[in-house]
């Protein structure tokens, strides 16, 4: 790609995070922000690195993990496009407290934190849409905590396949493509790939699922969401 054609401030205005603002200030935040590629399992940031800047994913996929005493790998979030991170670290001036990686070849948008700050002592209403995104975050963490915690195995890949369907009503059918590999997907909902492979072979052997690599066909969404209380 060619990044001196990025029309940055357009691409700022989608976010929702900055939908609301005004030309002039889209301007001086993409003045503060840069465009970086980085190669398919390429670092984007490691425990310790100073934390000056939050980031959007542009395209691509980014891994957001920890590793334990004992050397396990814990994904705690995969980023698609459109998507931030790392808001609330830069907010606070510590430095990173996990690790940040390029799944597939991915394009980083940084807004660095001298910027986001101009605009919040300028606009209240920024302000608050940052407050938004960070509840959020935090609302999805929580949910994340719940169920590692109250849910089985099979709960959590049900609700991870269906996560962004309709909770009411919608298509009787859908298609998922997983947007990484299998493995990361397992460490995403704190279980092994072969139990995650197992859970699938179980919802595909009772007729809710069709597995084609990748891709995952909800035959039955409303069975699906019942299972295994049905």
């Amino acid at each position: 790609m060619d990044l001196s054609r990025f029309d940055l401030p357009r691409y700022l205005s989608m976010l929702p995070l900055f939908q609301e603002m005004q030309a002039p200030e889209l301007q001086r935040l993409a003045q503060g922000s840069q465009l970086r590629e980085f190669a398919r399992g390429a670092d984007i940031f490691r425990i310790g690195d100073p934390c000056d800047e939050f980031h959007v994913t542009v395209a691509g996929q980014v891994k957001l993990f920890a590793i334990s005493p004992a050397g396990q790998e814990k994904i705690i979030e995969l980023v698609g496009p459109g998507n931030s991170f790392a808001e609330a670290l830069m907010f606070m001036q510590r430095p990173y407290i996990i690790n940040a990686q390029a799944l597939t070849d991915t394009l980083l948008l940084s807004v660095s934190r001298a910027a986001v700050m101009h605009e919040i002592q300028g606009d209240a209403q920024f302000c608050m849409r940052m407050l938004a995104g960070l509840s959020r975050r935090l609302h999805g963490l929580v949910n994340d905590v719940q169920a590692y915690s109250l849910h089985s195995g099979v709960e959590r890949v049900i609700g991870y396949l269906m996560r962004d369907l309709p909770e009411e009503g919608g298509e009787a059918a859908a298609s998922v493509l997983l947007p990484v590999s299998k493995a990361s997907i397992a460490s995403r909902l704190s279980m092994t790939p072969e139990y995650f492979s197992k859970v699938l072979r179980e919802l595909e052997d009772q007729g809710l699922i069709e597995v084609d690599k990748r891709e995952i066909r909800l035959l039955d969404t409303q069975r699906l969401s019942r299972y295994p209380l049905q």
